[in-house]
Protein backbone atom coordinates (compact mmCIF):
# COMPACT_ATOMS: atom_id res chain seq x y z
CA UNK A 1 0.00 0.00 0.00
CA UNK A 2 2.87 2.39 1.14
CA UNK A 3 4.67 1.50 -2.21
CA UNK A 4 1.39 2.45 -3.90
CA UNK A 5 0.82 6.06 -2.50
CA UNK A 6 4.72 6.46 -3.32
CA UNK A 7 4.54 6.02 -6.89
CA UNK A 8 2.24 9.45 -7.38
CA UNK A 9 3.61 11.02 -4.51
CA UNK A 10 7.11 11.12 -5.87
CA UNK A 11 5.73 11.40 -9.63
CA UNK A 12 4.10 14.65 -8.12
CA UNK A 13 6.92 15.69 -7.28
CA UNK A 14 9.16 15.16 -10.29
CA UNK A 15 6.62 16.72 -12.26
CA UNK A 16 6.40 20.06 -10.37
CA UNK A 17 2.83 19.33 -9.10
CA UNK A 18 1.97 20.24 -5.32
CA UNK A 19 -0.04 16.95 -4.74
CA UNK A 20 -0.83 13.85 -6.10
CA UNK A 21 -4.27 14.53 -6.63
CA UNK A 22 -3.29 15.42 -10.28
CA UNK A 23 -2.95 12.14 -11.33
CA UNK A 24 -7.17 11.94 -10.71
CA UNK A 25 -8.06 14.77 -12.66
CA UNK A 26 -5.79 13.66 -15.60
CA UNK A 27 -7.45 9.96 -15.81
CA UNK A 28 -10.78 11.92 -16.01
CA UNK A 29 -9.36 13.89 -18.69
CA UNK A 30 -8.55 10.81 -20.75
CA UNK A 31 -11.70 9.45 -20.23
CA UNK A 32 -13.87 12.31 -20.62
CA UNK A 33 -11.86 15.26 -22.78
CA UNK A 34 -13.19 17.95 -20.37
CA UNK A 35 -10.42 20.26 -21.00
CA UNK A 36 -9.28 22.32 -23.92
CA UNK A 37 -7.71 25.59 -25.70
CA UNK A 38 -9.48 28.68 -25.07
CA UNK A 39 -12.07 27.37 -22.34
CA UNK A 40 -12.56 29.19 -19.40
CA UNK A 41 -12.37 26.75 -16.13
CA UNK A 42 -13.84 27.29 -12.29
CA UNK A 43 -11.96 25.58 -9.97
CA UNK A 44 -13.49 25.01 -6.43
CA UNK A 45 -10.98 24.35 -3.95
CA UNK A 46 -8.23 24.20 -5.88
CA UNK A 47 -5.73 24.65 -3.04
CA UNK A 48 -2.83 23.30 -2.71
CA UNK A 49 -3.06 23.84 -6.98
CA UNK A 50 -2.34 20.72 -8.41
CA UNK A 51 -6.35 20.73 -10.32
CA UNK A 52 -5.53 24.35 -10.88
CA UNK A 53 -1.87 23.96 -12.67
CA UNK A 54 -3.45 21.17 -14.98
CA UNK A 55 -6.22 22.86 -16.19
CA UNK A 56 -4.06 25.96 -16.85
CA UNK A 57 -2.14 23.53 -19.16
CA UNK A 58 -5.57 22.30 -20.92
CA UNK A 59 -6.34 25.69 -21.48
CA UNK A 60 -3.10 27.71 -22.74
CA UNK A 61 -2.49 30.67 -22.92
CA UNK A 62 -6.03 31.90 -24.84
CA UNK A 63 -8.08 29.91 -21.76
CA UNK A 64 -8.48 31.21 -18.23
CA UNK A 65 -8.79 29.81 -15.02
CA UNK A 66 -10.77 31.18 -11.77
CA UNK A 67 -9.64 29.24 -8.70
CA UNK A 68 -10.51 29.52 -5.34
CA UNK A 69 -10.09 28.48 -2.07
CA UNK A 70 -10.47 29.14 1.90
CA UNK A 71 -6.42 28.04 2.24
CA UNK A 72 -4.08 29.91 0.06
CA UNK A 73 -1.97 27.87 -2.49
CA UNK A 74 1.49 28.25 -1.60
CA UNK A 75 2.87 27.66 -5.36
CA UNK A 76 2.47 30.37 -8.09
CA UNK A 77 0.59 29.94 -10.98
CA UNK A 78 1.03 31.15 -14.59
CA UNK A 79 -0.73 34.42 -16.02
CA UNK A 80 -3.66 32.66 -17.39
CA UNK A 81 -4.70 31.88 -13.25
CA UNK A 82 -6.77 34.15 -11.31
CA UNK A 83 -6.48 32.84 -7.72
CA UNK A 84 -8.94 34.11 -4.97
CA UNK A 85 -8.46 33.42 -1.38
CA UNK A 86 -12.41 33.06 -0.17
CA UNK A 87 -15.37 30.90 0.70
CA UNK A 88 -16.84 30.10 -2.68
CA UNK A 89 -19.98 29.36 -1.40
CA UNK A 90 -20.49 32.94 0.40
CA UNK A 91 -18.62 34.89 -2.34
CA UNK A 92 -16.89 38.32 -1.11
CA UNK A 93 -15.87 41.00 -3.45
CA UNK A 94 -12.60 40.24 -4.76
CA UNK A 95 -14.38 36.87 -6.15
CA UNK A 96 -17.82 38.09 -6.84
CA UNK A 97 -16.06 40.59 -8.95
CA UNK A 98 -13.95 37.80 -10.28
CA UNK A 99 -16.81 35.58 -11.22
CA UNK A 100 -18.93 38.08 -12.69
CA UNK A 101 -15.46 38.47 -15.10
CA UNK A 102 -14.90 35.39 -15.96
CA UNK A 103 -18.38 33.76 -16.40
CA UNK A 104 -19.92 32.05 -17.95
CA UNK A 105 -17.63 28.99 -17.81
CA UNK A 106 -16.87 26.09 -20.25
CA UNK A 107 -16.07 23.49 -16.94
CA UNK A 108 -16.10 23.44 -13.16
CA UNK A 109 -14.37 21.25 -11.87
CA UNK A 110 -14.36 20.47 -8.03
CA UNK A 111 -11.50 18.32 -5.70
CA UNK A 112 -13.52 19.79 -2.40
CA UNK A 113 -13.41 17.75 0.26
CA UNK A 114 -14.52 18.45 3.93
CA UNK A 115 -12.33 17.84 7.08
CA UNK A 116 -12.60 14.45 8.03
CA UNK A 117 -14.12 13.38 11.61
CA UNK A 118 -13.82 9.59 11.16
CA UNK A 119 -17.08 9.48 11.62
CA UNK A 120 -18.13 7.78 7.88
CA UNK A 121 -21.75 9.11 7.99
CA UNK A 122 -20.78 12.95 9.20
CA UNK A 123 -17.83 12.46 6.53
CA UNK A 124 -20.19 11.08 3.71
CA UNK A 125 -23.63 13.73 4.90
CA UNK A 126 -20.67 17.18 4.92
CA UNK A 127 -18.84 15.75 1.64
CA UNK A 128 -22.49 15.44 -0.32
CA UNK A 129 -23.44 18.93 1.14
CA UNK A 130 -20.24 20.35 -0.54
CA UNK A 131 -20.81 18.83 -3.93
CA UNK A 132 -24.52 20.38 -3.97
CA UNK A 133 -23.11 23.46 -3.16
CA UNK A 134 -20.68 23.04 -6.48
CA UNK A 135 -23.26 21.54 -8.79
CA UNK A 136 -25.48 24.78 -7.74
CA UNK A 137 -22.51 26.92 -8.40
CA UNK A 138 -22.22 25.11 -12.21
CA UNK A 139 -25.91 25.24 -12.82
CA UNK A 140 -25.40 29.49 -11.95
CA UNK A 141 -22.17 29.69 -13.99
CA UNK A 142 -21.58 27.57 -16.82
CA UNK A 143 -22.40 27.83 -20.21
CA UNK A 144 -24.53 25.65 -21.69
CA UNK A 145 -23.05 22.22 -23.06
CA UNK A 146 -20.54 22.76 -20.40
CA UNK A 147 -18.92 20.18 -17.78
CA UNK A 148 -18.77 19.61 -14.19
CA UNK A 149 -16.33 17.36 -12.29
CA UNK A 150 -17.43 16.96 -8.63
CA UNK A 151 -15.59 14.69 -6.12
CA UNK A 152 -18.15 12.60 -3.57
CA UNK A 153 -17.61 10.22 -0.73
CA UNK A 154 -19.42 6.99 -1.55
CA UNK A 155 -22.36 6.70 0.77
CA UNK A 156 -26.30 6.07 0.56
CA UNK A 157 -27.04 9.94 -0.67
CA UNK A 158 -25.02 9.42 -3.63
CA UNK A 159 -27.68 7.78 -5.92
CA UNK A 160 -30.02 10.93 -5.49
CA UNK A 161 -27.20 13.44 -6.10
CA UNK A 162 -26.24 11.69 -9.34
CA UNK A 163 -29.48 11.66 -10.15
CA UNK A 164 -30.14 15.52 -9.43
CA UNK A 165 -26.79 15.71 -11.53
CA UNK A 166 -28.89 14.59 -14.36
CA UNK A 167 -31.94 16.91 -14.33
CA UNK A 168 -29.26 19.43 -15.63
CA UNK A 169 -26.65 17.35 -18.02
CA UNK A 170 -27.13 15.05 -20.68
CA UNK A 171 -24.39 12.22 -19.30
CA UNK A 172 -23.40 11.64 -16.05
CA UNK A 173 -20.37 9.20 -15.20
CA UNK A 174 -19.06 7.92 -12.29
CA UNK A 175 -15.35 7.35 -12.04
CA UNK A 176 -13.21 6.15 -9.88
CA UNK A 177 -9.35 6.97 -10.96
CA UNK A 178 -6.87 4.35 -10.50
CA UNK A 179 -4.79 6.78 -8.91
CA UNK A 180 -6.61 7.22 -5.57
CA UNK A 181 -6.03 5.50 -3.04
CA UNK A 182 -7.80 1.47 -2.94
CA UNK A 183 -9.00 2.21 0.72
CA UNK A 184 -10.64 5.99 -0.61
CA UNK A 185 -14.36 5.91 -0.66
CA UNK A 186 -14.22 8.87 -2.95
CA UNK A 187 -15.36 8.75 -6.41
CA UNK A 188 -15.91 11.18 -8.82
CA UNK A 189 -19.22 12.26 -10.97
CA UNK A 190 -18.54 14.01 -14.29
CA UNK A 191 -21.68 15.81 -16.03
CA UNK A 192 -21.65 16.38 -19.76
CA UNK A 193 -23.44 18.65 -21.92
CA UNK A 194 -24.99 20.66 -19.33
CA UNK A 195 -28.67 22.42 -20.24
CA UNK A 196 -29.79 25.54 -18.02
CA UNK A 197 -33.19 25.66 -16.66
Amino acid sequence: MKKYQDHYFKKAKQESYPARSVYKLQEIQKQCSLLGPGQTVLDLGASPGSWTLFCAEKVGTNGRVLAVDVNPPGISFPPVVTFVEDDAFAPGPELTAALEDHAPFDVVVSDMAPKTTGVKFADQANSLELCERALAMARAFLKPGGRLVVKIFQGPDVKAFSDDMRRSFATVKAIKPKSSRPESKEIFYVGLGFRPG
